[in-house]
């Protein structure tokens, strides 16, 4: 066995979302959200549940803040439920909402637990929703005006905040696939939504700097690396435009003031790309403190002629498979950590998300031994310590999650967490994973073969 260990002050942390385990959707104010009204939909979501009660989490924050001491978490990272603070949206602040984040970040912070708060987590008021949601520009304003009072609220006692959390999955999979709420099925409104997205990141970026809080900002982007599937010129330049349509969409605006040409081209050519306004692209690009990364899985790309919009066809990659269907590759993570910090200068990049979902069960003696999802982090982390030797400025790896949730459209039948949720009583169990985490944290590394 060989011991790897990380930078001195590597901040160790795990994650969740407000929706997938607060609960509480109809308590002390808060108003819907498109994931309420999704959810009601029947055939939506793959066991028709929704994230009413989820994990009871707005009730039983103070045990699950219990549990992450144990765990000895150095940070969690939590989001906040925009219609909790202000049900239609914008107006009036609900201040039983904000009263609830308030005790619960201050719970964190008398515990030694560093709080990095996502501000949107895709909850998005329904209200908003009803006068078009993201597609509509006035929006931005709004969520200008809700991240400015969380930060007035906030931001004395948050020293890591995250603007999006994977604005990919909003724009695309909410309003092209449809599998997200809102359930929008129509890429032009996608593309638009992705700038609108970046524009409401951008202010948000400037009117927290607008205050004079000593905490940093950055955004969550959800990234692959994109292999070619042969040595082929035309597969190589398919898995380039995978990764520009991918990855570079999101993060060339933030760190380069420019959208990718490649994608740019492509979308052009169909009649798709919305107006995007220098001054806006100005305000996207204003600087951010920090990359936050999720990474899951790779992708294998090839040349498709009937590949629409581009001419690219994306397939899962990995010799093991996990519950999502994502491919298992760990040199992924090393060779997307490398890629990124060529590209936008050695940018400070905590992950932000990193797990697996497995058939995880209880047995009769009462533990859930998660052997297959320590074997997958041990994995990761190993390439992310390989790409911290190679010189990527890589400072902090968030878990993601902290326990089992509502999985979006997979409802509860998919659990991520290193502790097990018995959603019919609430009790929470810490699983093998989230032992083994724990010694990871309290030695600052691991031990690998």
């Amino acid at each position: 066995m060989t011991k790897i260990n990380f930078p001195d002050n590597f901040l160790w942390g795990s994650a969740t979302a407000a929706y997938q385990i607060e609960g509480a959707f109809n308590e002390d104010g808060r108003g819907e959200s498109i994931w309420d009204r999704y959810c009601s939909i029947p055939g939506n979501i793959a066991d028709g549940s929704s994230g009413a009660v989820a994990c009871n989490h707005y009730h039983l924050y103070e045990q699950d803040i219990e549990i992450m001491k144990e765990l000895k978490l150095k940070s969690y990272r939590l989001s906040i439920s925009w219609p909790r603070i202000f049900p239609n949206g914008y107006g009036a602040p609900n201040e039983k909402g904000m009263s609830f984040y308030r005790t619960l970040i201050e719970l964190l912070v008398k515990n030694g637990i560093k709080p990095a708060v996502t501000l949107y987590h895709w909850d998005l008021p329904q209200k908003l929703q009803d006068m078009g949601g993201w597609a509509n520009r006035k929006v931005v304003d709004y969520f200008e005006q809700y991240a400015g009072y969380v930060f007035s609220q906030l931001g004395d006692i948050v020293p890591i905040w995250i603007t999006f959390n994977e604005p990919y999955c909003s724009a695309f999979t909410g309003h092209w696939i449809g599998r997200h709420a809102p359930g929008i099925k129509d890429f032009k409104t996608a593309l638009l939504v992705s700038h609108h997205l970046l524009l409401a990141h951008g202010k948000a970026v400037k009117a927290y700097r607008e205050f004079s809080f000593k905490g940093e900002i950055g955004i969550t982007l959800n990234m692959n690396y994109t292999y070619p599937k042969t040595d082929s010129h035309q597969d190589s330049e398919a898995a380039e435009l995978s990764h520009a349509l991918w990855n570079r969409w999101f993060a060339d605006p933030v760190f380069k003031g420019a959208y990718p040409q490649e994608a740019v081209d492509c979308y052009v050519k169909k009649g798709l790309l919305p107006e995007i306004k220098s001054e806006d692209l100005e305000i996207i690009s204003t600087p951010v403190d920090f990359l936050g990364l999720n990474n899951y899985f790779s992708q294998v790309v090839s040349h498709d002629s009937r590949g629409w919009p581009c001419e690219v066809k994306e397939e899962f990659f990995g010799k093991d498979f996990t519950e999502m269907g994502w491919g298992v590759n760990p040199e992924g993570l090393f060779d997307l950590l490398l890629r990124l910090h060529k590209d936008y200068n050695g940018v400070k990049i905590y992950i932000t998300e990193n797990g697996a979902a497995y058939r995880d069960m209880v047995s009769t003696n009462g533990e859930v031994d998660d052997a297959n999802r320590v074997e997958f982090l041990t994995r990761y982390l190993t390439n992310a310590h390989r790409a911290i030797k190679k010189g990527v400025n890589l400072q902090g790896y968030f878990l993601w999650s902290l326990m089992d949730n509502f999985e979006w459209a997979y409802g509860y039948t998919k659990r991520f967490g290193i502790v097990y949720v018995d959603y019919e009583t609430g009790k929470r169990t810490i699983k093998r994973s989230g032992h083994w985490y724990k010694k990871v944290i309290e030695n600052n590394g691991l031990e690998i073969e």
